[in-house]
């Protein structure tokens, strides 16, 4: 465990699939770098399913809160506040379920946490010194998820499109909007440039401050 004479600056980033989550999070670690920035991706924190079959697992439902390790993910963005590295879990969408290798992640001044459900649970917004919605158009966010499953998960436009109408749809209007009120910070038009300048400007600023004597 590393000593530490500060809280960490710990900001949550959240919105719907496909809303641009990414873009804010890799902004910020690009601008100051993984000595100032550790990002943790609560699309890993996903529930390990070994138990299950893969057809089972496939027909879960990926967009429900319940499908994540809220424990786990909790006791590591406390850790990591408290100086201490965690072993991330790494989740492969290409098996439904958590691969067998893990993701060092080193504290650092700076935390983001990164996921639909990053502004959900009352102990992780506790944590947090800024709260992030990235607002996008359903059909923008639409696209963009199709896209990124057809390229990277070896998804069929069948099963893209059936999954969004069964689950990834309902599943924001009742859970991951209504978590737009927790924010402090909305992005209308997905992670603009204006709106991704003024945040990397408020790090910049946390940052300037730990440096000073």
């Amino acid at each position: 465990m590393n000593e530490i004479s500060f809280h960490p600056f710990v900001i949550g980033v959240a919105g719907g699939s496909g809303s641009g989550k990414s873009t804010v999070s890799q902004q910020v670690l690009a601008s100051f770098g993984p000595d100032m920035v550790s990002v943790v991706m609560q699309d890993d924190y996903y529930c390990d399913q070994s138990g299950l079959t893969p057809e089972v697992r496939r027909k879960q439902n990926y967009d429900h809160p319940q499908a994540f390790d809220w424990p786990l993910l909790v006791e590591h963005v406390r850790a990591l506040r408290a100086g201490e590295a965690i072993q991330m879990p790494e989740y492969d969408f290409t098996i439904d379920n958590r691969s067998n290798k893990t993701i060092l992640v080193n504290p650092a001044p700076v935390i983001v946490i990164e996921g639909l459900f990053a502004l959900y649970d009352a102990n992780l917004r506790k944590m947090m010194s800024l709260k992030i919605f990235v607002d996008t158009a359903p059909d923008v966010r639409f696209i963009r998820r199709m896209q990124r499953d057809i390229a990277e998960r070896g998804r069929t436009l069948d099963s893209i499109v059936g999954q969004y109408l069964d689950t990834v749809r309902p599943m924001h209007k009742q859970f991951i909007e209504p978590t737009k009120r927790h924010a402090d910070v909305i992005l209308p038009h997905g992670a603009n440039g204006p709106a991704v300048d003024m945040i990397t400007a408020k790090v910049a600023s946390v940052i300037g401050n730990l440096k000073q004597p």
